[in-house]
């Protein structure tokens, strides 16, 4: 049950600006009450407490500097095209903070892969993370996106777009190839996206 000693006033204006819906306290000791996916934010006159079973959904939007996380992306194409996946997993110095996996239609390999890319950054933003290192293990997705490679198909030119639209909302970020072992857990759960609806 993380105790983040802050300005409740602060940290609600960051969740509210985030989307999250604030409502009054159950007791006159509690200046607010906020919920977001498996997490409640409890404000007192000069810190907030977070409860349930994912705090991390609440305690990067209220602290100051939404941190660093490694940002891992993967998906899975049958057929190429065919049915896809994507996977996704958020990684800080605590562990995993989230993570992902959804069916996303019809498509290419590599339009799984952006698919999956713009998932993860997704997360990450919502998470609120200011600094973020992306890692995949499609060098084609990499490469494309550092601007070393162009491409003549107009998805995947939307989809690069799509994702440097999403990487200047954080502070700093990165993006490395890595080898597939490296990315196990997003391949896993892109494929277990798959799985789950045969």
């Amino acid at each position: 049950m993380p105790t983040i000693d802050c300005d409740p006033a602060a940290a609600r204006s960051r969740l509210e600006a985030a989307g999250v819906r604030i409502e009054p306290g159950n007791t006159d000791h509690e200046r607010w009450r906020a919920a977001r996916e498996g997490a409640v934010a409890v404000a007192y006159a000069d810190k907030v407490v977070v409860q349930g079973t994912d705090p991390t959904r609440i305690t990067n939007l209220i602290r100051e500097g939404g941190g660093r996380a490694h940002v891992y992306f993967d998906g899975a194409s049958r057929g190429n095209p065919g049915p896809a996946g994507v996977g996704w997993c958020l990684v800080t110095s605590d562990g995993i903070v989230a993570e992902g996996g959804e069916r996303v239609g019809t498509m290419t390999n590599n339009r799984a892969e952006y698919a999956a890319l713009i998932r993860a950054l997704e997360a990450a933003d919502e998470y609120g993370f200011d600094e973020i290192d992306v890692r995949g293990d499609s060098e084609l997705i990499v490469k494309q996106v550092r601007g070393e490679w162009n491409t003549n198909d107009p998805d995947l030119r939307e989809s690069r777009v799509r994702v440097r639209e999403l990487l200047t909302r954080f502070d700093r970020w990165s993006i490395a190839h890595v080898p597939r072992e490296i990315n196990a857990r997003a391949d896993d759960l892109a494929n277990e996206a798959f799985d789950d609806r045969h």
